[in-house]
């Protein structure tokens, strides 16, 4: 949401409220503007995805948000949750929060875990560590836990270690972890990295059961487009360390209004287009974050840019007049307007692989040209619900 359109905090079912946060990282080279003006709100049992390319600081965001950055981070803005601002607050106060009312899942299950302590021993801990209960009592908590996320056998995994579960069970492991104490916010740091999309689909299942079991509001990082379509309630595009759109899942994809986000829909595969061809490609990279261009950061790789875009970067505003509401489309782009309802094709160039393509090359065996899938921006007949495989190929 725009940072100069005042914070949305005060609303009575708003349980996080990040606005205007800004997170630099000194260097012998300069700072590392790494978050630039991120603002949003979540309401209870919202999802709100966070896209964007490494680098974006979409992790950070959330590293912020938890209290987990090195003390040498600058931070500034505000973190609410619910009534209470985080930013400032101790390690020893944060650490009431943490996992209690707001917990994490990050990415990398094997970093997450214990490799020395079995997985029931962890989970209890995570229990124990805000409340006053007899362990056996925790113990049950734990195999109640592996239960809810499809973990088979959990009387007999829970005095298992880490390592005798595959990647998908320990992801799962993790999730257990951060609904132990029903939080009302979960952030998941790309949960499905490095996952096979029957294990994803497993996880994502297991993501949606401890959203329908602790009632809370998810922040969902992520890669992968088609996850956030199936997913998400809202959007949030990031660039550079600053959001650049946000909005619905129906106004991300079938309008986008920022040539970023049009050549982020264009790198993804769709199972409804008929015709072959090639992605869309975004070519060049991101800027350093140490040195920002003057203007928007996205000019050098933008097919729109012109020279205000050099001189100028552009605020996030609400895409029309009736978006201007807290939750509205909001992009930023000065050419928000030409970016409606073209596809990623129409702006951004073919690459040398392309043009060397043989003219018939997305015709069928017959020569007729397939038909045009529907819609310019289309995207979100991605798969996603892959269903509920057994477990069987996990089990030792």
């Amino acid at each position: 949401m725009s940072t100069n359109s005042g914070s949305p905090a005060g609303l009575s079912d708003t349980v996080l409220t990040v606005d205007n946060l800004t997170v630099d990282f000194p260097t012998p080279d300069g700072a590392v503007h790494a978050v630039r003006g991120v603002s949003y709100r979540l309401n209870p049992g919202e999802v709100l995805g966070i896209v964007g390319e490494s680098g974006s600081g979409k992790s950070v965001t959330s590293m912020a948000v938890m209290g987990l950055l090195p003390k040498t981070a600058k931070v500034s803005g505000s973190v609410r949750f619910r009534d209470r601002e985080l930013l400032g607050l101790s390690d020893n106060e944060m650490k009431t929060l943490r996992g209690n009312k707001i917990a994490m899942i990050f990415q990398d299950p094997m970093t997450s875990l214990n490799p020395v302590y079995k997985v029931g021993h962890q989970l209890a801990e995570a229990v124990l560590a805000h409340h006053d209960i007899p362990k056996a009592k925790a113990r049950a908590r734990a195999i109640e836990l592996l239960e809810m996320v499809d973990i088979p056998q959990p009387d007999r995994r829970v005095d298992q270690y880490p390592h005798e579960f595959s990647g998908g069970m320990r992801q799962r492991v993790v999730i257990a972890i951060a609904m132990a104490n029903n939080p009302d916010v979960i952030i998941a740091d790309e949960p499905t990295t490095a996952l096979d999309v029957t294990v994803q689909a497993q996880v994502l299942d297991s993501l949606r059961a401890a959203q329908r079991e602790t009632g809370a509001a998810m922040v969902l990082i992520t890669h992968d487009l088609g996850v956030v379509a199936g997913q998400a309630d809202r959007v949030l595009v990031m660039y550079a360390g600053k959001p650049v759109e946000i909005g619905g899942v129906d106004d991300i994809y079938y309008n986008p209004r920022m040539p970023y986000t049009l050549g982020l829909l264009g790198s993804l595969p769709r199972l409804d287009q008929r015709e072959a061809g090639r992605l869309t490609p975004i070519q060049g990279s991101p800027p350093s974050l140490v040195n920002l261009p003057l203007g928007c950061p996205f000019t050098p790789r933008c097919p729109l840019a012109q020279d205000v875009c050099e001189t100028r970067e552009p605020d996030l505003e609400p895409v029309d007049a009736d978006e201007a509401g807290p939750d509205g489309h909001r992009s930023a782009c000065h050419f928000k307007d030409r970016v409606a309802r073209h596809r990623p094709a129409d702006l951004f160039d073919e690459t040398s692989a392309d043009a060397e393509l043989p003219g018939d090359f997305g015709s069928d065996s017959t020569g007729e040209e397939q038909a045009e899938p529907h819609g310019p921006t289309d995207v979100r007949s991605v798969n996603t619900d892959f269903g509920t495989e057994s477990d069987r190929d996990e089990q030792l």
